[in-house]
């Protein structure tokens, strides 16, 4: 029979066996990955949910107070349909994609820091790492578009609501408050023979106190804050997937040179 003193000290060894797997396992986690993918994700989300909601609300707003022809933007509500849809697409691919490269760099950094025989560098493990690489620049210089492009509703929404917010200044003096116009069709959205195209004075001011206005706007902020959160996360991957893609180059040398 074991002593008491021999019993104690088997629990001691077997807790810091468990304590020394814990550590292990932790030390396999690619914790920029992981900050990479919640960071694409809730960037992803935020892009693609409050951009498909201010879309919608940029169309009421069109169709309500500047085209009232439907004809004038058919093509324009075809184009915003059509976007919606991409966003749809942008929303599915990156969920699978973030997966993917949340998995790819468990395993990379398993390698590097071999922490498990059974993960060893092959060349099609790297090839597979360095296709990831070049996707992840494409796929950021990608990126780098659409949040600048994200940033032009947020443009066009702030020029109405800074002529609104003038048009109510106490210290402003106008003689006339319907010569203070904000005109769409000098954007390009709707063409310049769409009635009535613009809006002045009052009516411009109803348009910016509707909830559409003020919900469009914010949203389409919040949507370009969640594409640069994007750009950050894929900058992230960049930097992770690089990193563990040169050192297994340079480790798999360092096999090459050991066998012989």
């Amino acid at each position: 029979m074991e002593t008491p003193s021999e019993e104690n000290q088997d629990q001691r060894q077997n807790k810091r066996g468990c304590f020394e797997c814990c550590i292990k396992c932790l030390g396999g986690v690619p914790y920029a990955s992981l900050v990479a993918t919640i960071l694409c994700f809730s960037g992803v989300a935020l892009f693609c949910g409050c951009g498909h909601v201010a879309l919608t609300g940029t169309v009421t707003i069109l169709e309500t107070h500047f085209s009232k022809v439907t004809t004038d933007h058919a093509m324009l509500t075809d184009v915003i349909q059509l976007m919606q849809y991409v966003i749809y697409g942008i929303a599915s691919f990156f969920f699978l994609y973030g997966i993917i490269l949340l998995a790819e760099g468990f395993y990379t950094t398993s390698a590097v820091k071999e922490l498990h025989s059974e993960f060893k560098t092959t060349i099609c493990g790297r090839c597979i790492s360095g296709m990831f690489v070049f996707l992840t620049y494409i796929l950021g210089v990608a990126w780098l578009g659409v949040f600048g492009f994200s940033a032009v509703p947020v443009f066009l929404f702030y020029n109405m609501w800074s002529t609104c917010n003038t048009m109510r200044s106490p210290t402003a003096n106008f003689t006339n408050i319907d010569s203070i116009c904000v005109d769409v069709r000098q954007y390009g959205i709707i063409p310049w023979n769409a009635t009535p195209g613009k809006a002045c004075g009052s009516t411009l001011d109803d348009i910016c106190n509707t909830s559409e206005f003020y919900l469009s706007y914010h949203l389409y902020i919040v949507a370009c804050a969640g594409a640069g959160a994007t750009v950050i996360a894929l900058l992230i991957y960049m930097m992770a997937t690089t990193y563990n893609f040169a050192v297994l180059k340079f480790k798999s040398r360092e096999d090459c040179c050991t066998k012989f």
